[in-house]
């Protein structure tokens, strides 16, 4: 009886502060009540995305709201921002952990905001970055990075990721390493392919049969939740007779998170590519090991001071070519334990997607969807992949992995009660 007790005590409670505190909020007039539940057990700082209904858009994009948060012991504004895309939402970071079933309550209130910049871009002539207050998390370039001193002019290109820093801020990418002069940190290129009847390779630049190249911004974004950008691609074909021809549009979004409470643990930011034909004619990717998605990692790791560990449990040794939800790369640096996390989407081709990584050396790695079939890019389609990707300094457990991919492919329960002010 006491258990029911304190149970009907507590939703009493939870409704009292409903009422009560819809009368003395904040900022202004409650436009909404939002009561979101845990379906699994949810991290710090994952993102929320509550899909927004039209009548209050215009409103809500002048930044004449405020999102606050509802607890026992009564009322604390919360860092919300409007993701302006086809189906606009609200975005927030959960600002504690929650246990499956668990619920917490927001309110959505009128009021003029004045909104800070705590992930921010950062521009020079070369490329873009990424900051979250003054820390650096990446480094986009979108200019043609030169060959290396001495190197053939073929190696030239622009559209990837270097550095990708840890909060310490530690590098953990690298470029132009002398056993492949090709790999460059963060990239997506397609290996084996075949594009109006000839062999196209975007990877190997040596081979000079293509690269892949920057064209444009689409958007940048600063604000108090996540900043970042979308960047327009294009995969070059070249053909010593009929010249410079394009095969694929790509465009890729990079949203990179705040993080609550002044929390620095980890960097937390998604990364989506969508490709599509510029022309009539098909992209038909071939069976190969390697292509898509790469990953070159600092030099400070070899094969006797990193490892990875995948969903499944496979390592160095045993991991080339299998099937994972999320694989954990680590290791040691001059500056300590580091590592990433890559996560990919249950919505991407060949979920769950074929692994490429190396057994000895250095530290490559890539999510491959061809690695047992062929894929063709078909005229007037958009393909797209999602990945989410954990920045870190020291380590992090199954456990934890685990906990950030359920919270990537799955969100809490929201019910949204609109109010007629």
């Amino acid at each position: 009886m006491r258990i029911y007790f304190i149970l009907f005590s507590k939703t009493i409670f939870l409704f009292f502060l409903t009422v009560t505190f819809h009368k003395i909020s904040l900022a202004g007039e409650t436009m909404a009540t939002i009561t979101i539940t845990a379906n699994q057990a949810m991290a710090p700082n994952t993102p929320v995305f509550l899909p927004l209904e039209n009548k209050l858009l215009s409103f809500m994009a002048a930044g004449n709201f405020h999102l606050e948060r509802i607890t026992e012991t009564g009322r604390a504004m919360m860092a919300a921002q409007l993701v302006q895309t086809a189906s606009p939402q609200l975005c927030w970071l959960l600002p504690e952990k929650m246990t499956s079933g668990e619920k917490q309550l927001y309110e959505l209130v009128s009021g003029t905001d004045t909104p800070k910049s705590l992930v921010h871009i950062g521009m020079d002539s070369e490329a873009l970055e990424v900051h979250y207050h003054n820390q650096k998390v990446l480094r986009y370039q979108y200019a043609l990075m030169p060959a290396p001193a001495g190197e053939q002019t073929y190696y030239e290109r622009s559209g990837f990721i270097h550095p990708i820093w840890s909060p310490r801020g530690t590098a953990l990418t690298r470029i132009h390493p002398s056993d492949h002069l090709h790999h460059l940190g963060f990239w997506n290129p397609w290996t084996k392919t075949e594009f109006e009847g000839r062999p196209v390779d975007f990877w190997n630049l040596k081979e000079q049969q293509g690269t892949v190249r920057f064209v444009n911004f689409k958007t940048l974004m600063s604000g108090e939740v996540f900043g970042g950008f979308e960047a327009e691609h294009q995969f070059v074909v070249f053909d010593s007779v009929a010249g410079e021809k394009i095969a694929l549009n790509e465009i890729w979004q990079i949203r990179c998170y705040a993080q609550t409470q002044g929390n620095t643990k980890f960097w937390l930011w998604d990364f989506t590519t969508c490709q599509s034909c510029a022309s009539e004619s098909p992209l038909k990717i071939l069976q190969y090991r390697y292509g898509g998605f790469g990953f070159r990692g600092t030099a400070d790791w070899n094969e006797t001071n990193s490892d990875y560990v995948t969903s499944e449990g496979k390592t160095r040794k045993d991991g080339n070519g299998t099937r994972a939800r999320w694989c954990n790369i680590s290791g040691k640096t001059d500056h300590g334990e580091a590592g990433i996390l890559f996560i990919s989407h249950p919505d991407n081709h060949e979920y769950p997607e074929p692994l490429r990584i190396w057994p000895q050396g250095e530290v490559f790695f890539g999510f491959c969807p061809v690695v047992y079939a062929d894929w063709e890019i078909k005229p007037g389609e958009n393909y797209v992949r999602k990945y989410r990707v954990i920045v870190y300094d020291g380590k992090i457990s199954r456990d934890e992995a685990e906990l950030f991919w359920s919270n990537f492919v799955s969100q809490p329960t929201i019910n949204v009660q609109w109010h007629s002010n």
